[in-house]
Protein backbone atom coordinates (compact mmCIF):
# COMPACT_ATOMS: atom_id res chain seq x y z
CA UNK A 1 0.00 0.00 0.00
CA UNK A 2 0.79 4.03 -0.56
CA UNK A 3 -0.80 5.71 1.76
CA UNK A 4 -1.03 9.69 1.45
CA UNK A 5 -2.27 11.88 4.03
CA UNK A 6 -2.69 16.10 3.93
CA UNK A 7 -4.20 18.63 6.20
CA UNK A 8 -7.30 19.72 4.76
CA UNK A 9 -8.29 23.42 5.57
CA UNK A 10 -7.31 22.49 9.38
CA UNK A 11 -10.54 20.41 9.88
CA UNK A 12 -9.11 17.09 9.03
CA UNK A 13 -6.16 15.06 8.15
CA UNK A 14 -7.37 13.53 4.82
CA UNK A 15 -5.96 10.26 3.57
CA UNK A 16 -5.91 8.64 -0.01
CA UNK A 17 -3.92 5.88 -1.59
CA UNK A 18 -2.76 4.17 -4.51
CA UNK A 19 -3.54 0.91 -5.67
CA UNK A 20 -2.36 -1.18 -8.41
CA UNK A 21 1.74 -0.04 -8.15
CA UNK A 22 4.20 -2.74 -9.37
CA UNK A 23 7.83 -2.48 -8.94
CA UNK A 24 11.15 -4.37 -8.42
CA UNK A 25 13.60 -4.75 -5.46
CA UNK A 26 16.94 -6.36 -5.72
CA UNK A 27 17.67 -6.90 -1.98
CA UNK A 28 21.42 -8.11 -0.98
CA UNK A 29 21.22 -9.49 1.91
CA UNK A 30 24.73 -9.04 2.59
CA UNK A 31 25.30 -5.51 1.94
CA UNK A 32 21.90 -3.53 1.66
CA UNK A 33 23.72 -0.58 0.23
CA UNK A 34 24.07 -2.74 -2.98
CA UNK A 35 20.02 -2.55 -3.07
CA UNK A 36 17.68 -1.09 -5.41
CA UNK A 37 14.33 -0.52 -5.63
CA UNK A 38 12.04 0.42 -8.70
CA UNK A 39 8.15 1.41 -8.13
CA UNK A 40 5.61 2.44 -10.59
CA UNK A 41 1.76 3.62 -10.58
CA UNK A 42 -1.01 4.66 -12.33
CA UNK A 43 -1.72 8.31 -11.42
CA UNK A 44 -5.55 7.11 -11.80
CA UNK A 45 -5.39 4.27 -9.38
CA UNK A 46 -5.71 6.90 -6.67
CA UNK A 47 -8.47 6.04 -4.13
CA UNK A 48 -9.74 9.12 -2.10
CA UNK A 49 -13.04 7.91 -0.47
CA UNK A 50 -14.91 10.38 -2.49
CA UNK A 51 -15.46 10.33 -6.00
CA UNK A 52 -15.81 14.58 -5.83
CA UNK A 53 -12.15 14.50 -4.57
CA UNK A 54 -10.79 12.02 -7.14
CA UNK A 55 -12.73 13.69 -9.75
CA UNK A 56 -10.81 16.89 -8.45
CA UNK A 57 -7.33 15.45 -8.36
CA UNK A 58 -7.60 14.18 -11.66
CA UNK A 59 -8.62 17.80 -13.24
CA UNK A 60 -6.05 20.61 -14.06
CA UNK A 61 -6.27 21.83 -10.75
CA UNK A 62 -4.34 18.93 -9.88
CA UNK A 63 -2.79 16.05 -12.14
CA UNK A 64 -4.76 16.79 -15.33
CA UNK A 65 -4.79 12.86 -15.62
CA UNK A 66 -5.20 10.58 -18.16
CA UNK A 67 -4.98 6.45 -18.56
CA UNK A 68 -1.53 6.24 -18.78
CA UNK A 69 0.06 8.89 -16.97
CA UNK A 70 2.26 7.46 -13.81
CA UNK A 71 4.17 7.97 -10.94
CA UNK A 72 7.35 6.70 -10.51
CA UNK A 73 10.18 6.13 -8.11
CA UNK A 74 14.06 4.98 -8.85
CA UNK A 75 16.48 4.49 -6.42
CA UNK A 76 20.17 6.23 -6.93
CA UNK A 77 21.54 5.40 -3.61
CA UNK A 78 20.95 3.21 -0.22
CA UNK A 79 22.42 4.84 2.87
CA UNK A 80 21.77 1.33 5.80
CA UNK A 81 21.64 3.36 8.95
CA UNK A 82 20.74 0.38 11.21
CA UNK A 83 20.47 -3.40 11.36
CA UNK A 84 17.26 -3.08 9.76
CA UNK A 85 16.71 0.70 9.10
CA UNK A 86 17.75 2.19 5.76
CA UNK A 87 17.47 5.72 3.88
CA UNK A 88 16.82 4.90 0.22
CA UNK A 89 17.03 8.15 -2.18
CA UNK A 90 15.84 8.63 -5.57
CA UNK A 91 14.58 10.22 -8.29
CA UNK A 92 9.89 10.65 -7.84
CA UNK A 93 8.76 11.13 -11.08
CA UNK A 94 5.06 12.66 -10.32
CA UNK A 95 3.21 14.86 -12.86
CA UNK A 96 5.81 15.07 -15.47
CA UNK A 97 8.29 16.83 -12.48
CA UNK A 98 11.24 14.80 -11.13
CA UNK A 99 12.86 15.28 -8.02
CA UNK A 100 15.15 13.51 -5.30
CA UNK A 101 13.45 12.28 -2.40
CA UNK A 102 14.54 9.95 0.49
CA UNK A 103 12.23 6.86 1.86
CA UNK A 104 12.90 6.30 5.60
CA UNK A 105 12.50 2.44 4.97
CA UNK A 106 12.90 -0.58 7.73
CA UNK A 107 13.02 -4.36 6.63
CA UNK A 108 9.91 -5.55 8.63
CA UNK A 109 10.13 -9.45 8.02
CA UNK A 110 12.91 -12.26 5.69
CA UNK A 111 10.78 -15.12 5.49
CA UNK A 112 8.89 -18.37 4.02
CA UNK A 113 5.46 -17.22 3.19
CA UNK A 114 3.31 -19.39 5.56
CA UNK A 115 0.82 -19.78 2.49
CA UNK A 116 2.78 -19.42 -0.59
CA UNK A 117 5.89 -21.59 0.46
CA UNK A 118 8.07 -18.87 -1.12
CA UNK A 119 10.76 -16.56 -0.08
CA UNK A 120 9.47 -13.36 1.05
CA UNK A 121 10.32 -9.78 2.31
CA UNK A 122 8.02 -7.10 3.92
CA UNK A 123 9.34 -3.08 4.00
CA UNK A 124 7.83 0.05 4.66
CA UNK A 125 8.79 3.33 4.88
CA UNK A 126 7.98 7.09 4.89
CA UNK A 127 8.73 10.22 3.25
CA UNK A 128 7.41 13.76 3.28
CA UNK A 129 6.34 15.61 -0.10
CA UNK A 130 6.19 19.38 -0.89
CA UNK A 131 2.96 19.27 -3.31
CA UNK A 132 4.50 22.62 -5.04
CA UNK A 133 7.54 20.42 -5.61
CA UNK A 134 5.91 18.57 -8.12
CA UNK A 135 3.19 21.35 -9.59
CA UNK A 136 0.47 20.05 -7.49
CA UNK A 137 0.31 23.25 -4.81
CA UNK A 138 -3.28 24.28 -5.68
CA UNK A 139 -4.93 25.85 -2.63
CA UNK A 140 -2.18 25.80 -0.05
CA UNK A 141 -1.35 26.22 2.36
CA UNK A 142 -4.99 26.23 3.13
CA UNK A 143 -4.73 22.84 2.02
CA UNK A 144 -0.84 21.60 3.48
CA UNK A 145 1.45 21.84 1.13
CA UNK A 146 3.15 19.20 2.99
CA UNK A 147 2.05 14.87 2.14
CA UNK A 148 2.95 12.54 4.00
CA UNK A 149 3.70 9.64 2.49
CA UNK A 150 3.65 5.65 4.00
CA UNK A 151 4.29 2.62 2.29
CA UNK A 152 4.01 -0.93 3.25
CA UNK A 153 5.26 -3.98 0.95
CA UNK A 154 5.61 -7.73 0.63
CA UNK A 155 7.71 -8.54 -1.96
CA UNK A 156 8.34 -12.33 -3.64
CA UNK A 157 11.51 -13.96 -4.65
CA UNK A 158 11.60 -13.73 -8.28
CA UNK A 159 12.09 -17.17 -9.77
Amino acid sequence: QVVFSYNHLGFSTTYGMFSGFEGEISFDQDDASKSSVSVSMPVTSMLTGWEQRFGHFMSPDFFGAEDGDMITFTSTSIEVTGEKTANITGDLTMNDVTKPVVLAATLNQLGTHPQAQKEWAGFSGTTQLLRSDFGLGAFAPYVSDEVEVTISIEAMKAE
